[in-house]
């Protein structure tokens, strides 16, 4: 009589149901593993800390070098354009020219100098800048942040447009008069004296930029090619010099005014682009210009903006880096503290490599759950940075990231979702690299020896 042929040992396949229930229940806290379980949930908060501020901080220097390249470029351009060899009085057909390349989005010209403003209680230098309405039309930041005022009647009325901080220093509001004091006034036999000039005060804009709303001030164009003496009166071609008693009325009409313009800003479609366009405008422009870029201009600026958010982003990672660690760490003490569920699972019939996936499982579910509870939370504080700085800064009574320091008057974020997917795939690959090793040392378990001392 033949013996009976022996039973078929049924194989698992990778990551079966047997495996998932194992791992969870190794997951579930039980009173005899609340140690583990404590661990575990350490583990998941640090790895959802970790990616929460690696969200939010990426987050906020996005919105910080945004908001700074939107307010800068707002009123300086993309290019300035110096006059070389001879001013720039040929202003506005040079503006057309450039205007016509392709990749131009405007081109304005101004006057520009420097002053003394003072009010009735307080003095303070600033930057003047002398634009007609229709060039302030094309700085959408500037036409559209008037808080007080209106633009009406700019290039008539001889008026003033101030930042908000700016009128606030000085004490003034819409309709005060404000002084300018420049030292290039009129030339006597005693010296040149100091040109003051008062003015009403038409406009208080506010950029949401500390500098240009504490130390920018605008006039009319005309107003301020007269303040800064940067026009000429010119026999009118044909016109003989007239004589010494010539009238108002014939000197009037015997010559002309040719004002020029200190500079241009252009604008372009793309302002990471310009390097192509710089040969197009100057091509275009139909005068020797001299052409600086924004980049040249904010280069050091810029650059450390970069390399600042390069060094927050590898330090904050370490916080990533330690909760794998924490991973590594209540793994094996879950192994060591599991060595005889493991010895009679390999006497049922489990691998090693079935007893390596159920741990991989156990750290990569807490990987997992930590990164999840970190990009939810992460994304909801970066949505909210300036509510929530301004609920802080209310509740501790103190000012945190104070616009003078900081340059602008609220928090900015922008959630980039490149960058936000890599930090969550960083995060998955560190906890799925973190179980590894104690998976690993857990399928090395000798199910006699663990049984021994049971």
């Amino acid at each position: 009589m033949s013996s009976p042929a022996p039973p078929k040992v049924r194989r698992t396949s990778a990551f079966s149901a047997f495996e998932w229930i194992v791992a969870g229940r190794y997951l579930r806290a039980r009173r005899s593993d609340a140690f583990i379980s404590v661990i575990a949930t350490l583990t998941i908060a640090g790895v959802a800390i970790g990616v929460a501020t690696l969200i939010v901080v990426m987050s906020v220097m996005n919105g910080f070098r945004e908001e700074l390249l939107s307010k800068i470029l707002g009123l300086n351009g993309h290019f300035t354009a110096y006059p070389i060899e001879e001013r720039l009085t040929d202003y506005d057909q040079t503006i057309l020219n450039i205007e016509g390349v392709d990749g131009v989005t405007a081109a304005v010209s101004f006057v520009e100098g420097q002053a003394l403003a003072s009010s009735r209680s307080q003095s303070t230098g600033v930057t003047v800048r002398g634009m007609s309405l229709s060039n302030i039309q094309k700085l959408p930041l500037l036409f559209r942040s008037v808080q007080l005022g209106a633009w009406i009647g700019w290039d008539e009325n001889e008026g003033l447009a101030i930042g908000n901080l700016l009128a606030q220093k000085l004490g003034v509001t819409v309709g005060d008069t404000v002084t300018l004091v420049t030292p290039e006034g009129s030339v006597t036999p005693f010296g040149t004296t100091p040109q003051i000039r008062s003015y009403k005060v038409s406009v208080i804009f506010n950029l949401g930029m500390v500098e240009f709303d504490s130390f920018f001030l605008f006039m009319p164009f005309e107003p301020a090619q007269v303040y800064f003496k940067q026009f000429e009166d010119r026999l009118k071609p044909g016109v003989d010099p007239l004589p010494i008693e010539a009238t108002d009325e014939e000197i009037d009409a015997a010559y002309e005014r040719i004002g020029w313009a200190s500079a241009m800003e252009i604008f372009v479609n793309d302002p990471d682009a310009i390097g192509p366009l710089r040969e197009k405008i100057q091509t275009a422009a139909g005068r020797p210009l001299v052409l600086t870029d924004w980049q040249q201009r904010n280069q050091t600026f810029f650059s450390a903006l970069q390399v600042e958010r390069v060094v927050m982003f590898t330090i904050l990672s370490m916080i990533v880096v330690v909760a794998a660690f924490n991973i590594i760490s209540s793994l094996v003490m879950l192994v060591k503290d599991k060595g005889a569920d493991i010895a009679v699972l390999r006497t049922m019939g489990a691998t090693r490599a079935s007893i390596m996936r159920i741990f991989c499982i156990t750290g990569t579910s807490i990987g997992v759950m930590g990164t999840a509870l970190g990009f939810v939370l992460g994304l909801v504080i970066a949505g909210n940075a300036e509510s929530i700085r301004a609920w802080i800064s209310d509740l501790l009574g103190i000012r945190i990231f104070p616009p003078e320091i900081f340059f602008l008057s609220a928090l900015p974020s922008r959630v980039d979702p490149s960058e936000v997917t890599f930090v969550v795939v960083m995060a998955l690959l560190l906890s799925v690299l973190a179980t590894l090793y104690p998976a690993w040392r857990a399928a090395q378990y000798d199910p006699v020896e663990a049984l021994r001392y049971e």
